[in-house]
């Protein structure tokens, strides 16, 4: 549809105000008096809208979901409980692809034979704990849907040190974009991982923890507080905003490799 405003424009059967204010019809889709969903979003912002999935009865997320993939070729719901992941893999079982990331409570429904398509961008994603994983894969199934490759390692923090160095040393190596590092308790491996590196790094503190700093507010001020340069911090728990975040560098890094000439006798 926006190929054919944009070939109209050209052709001059159409004004180019007339092609803006049909564009922002385009972006949004109304379900009934219930939702307005933001189909444009990719198009427009280079990252898809993610549907929050909690505390919405079933019925009314097929509606949601049903009309979003009328018009575009796939869409991201968070925040799942057990039964809700059931009844929408039962309710998009025809015509229809559901990829599900049980730690992240997360599913993605892609028309049937659809994937995204290599991007060229690569982002690493650490956790300190095995509790910070379900976060982490909010940010892996983020990156992984806007076409980058994802490398992960997984329970490496600061209170064992010596398991962290390896796994940095190999995502250097393997020269990732940017690194998305997930952390409770005390919030300080991202703050370590940016001093050790030269790509940008998202601090990720998940509510994890307790005492004065509980439900991820000490992991929070950590991070902001960090000297380390080149440490960026979403909010707490935000998987998807830091995946988000890395797959737009990451991306815009890889059209720019691209572009790079080849050094004289190299070969594509």
């Amino acid at each position: 549809m926006l190929r054919e405003l944009l070939e109209r424009v050209a052709r001059g059967e159409m004004s180019v105000a007339q092609a803006e204010r049909a564009i922002r019809l385009l972006a949004i889709a109304e379900v009934g008096e219930m939702a307005k969903l933001d189909v444009g979003r990719r198009l427009r912002a280079g990252v898809p809208e993610v549907i929050f999935g909690e505390g919405k009865p079933s019925d009314q997320l097929v509606k949601m979901l049903s009309e979003a993939l009328q018009r575009q070729k796939s869409v991201i719901v968070s925040r799942l409980a057990a039964e809700q992941i059931e009844s929408l893999r039962a309710g998009f079982a025809d015509g229809y692809d559901v990829v599900t990331r049980a730690p992240a409570r997360a599913l993605i429904i892609r028309r049937r034979g659809y994937r995204p398509k290599p991007s060229g961008g690569k982002v690493g994603i650490i956790t300190a704990g095995t509790s910070d994983i379900p976060v982490a894969e909010e940010a892996r199934l983020m990156a992984e849907e806007l076409g980058c490759r994802v490398v992960t390692a997984y329970d490496v923090g600061v209170a064992g040190l010596h398991r962290l160095f390896p796994h940095v040393e190999a995502m250097v190596k393997d020269d990732v974009d940017a690194i998305v590092v997930v952390a409770g308790m005390e919030g300080a491996l991202p703050s370590l991982v940016a001093g050790l590196v030269d790509v940008p790094v998202i601090g990720v503190p998940t509510s994890l923890g307790y005492g004065l700093g509980g439900k991820g507010v000490g992991a929070l001020i950590t991070m902001l507080q960090s000297c380390s340069l080149g440490l960026t911090v979403v909010n707490i728990d935000n998987g998807f905003g830091a995946g988000a975040v890395a797959a737009l560098i990451a991306n815009r890094v890889a059209k720019a490799r691209a572009r790079e000439p080849l050094p004289k006798g190299a070969r594509s």
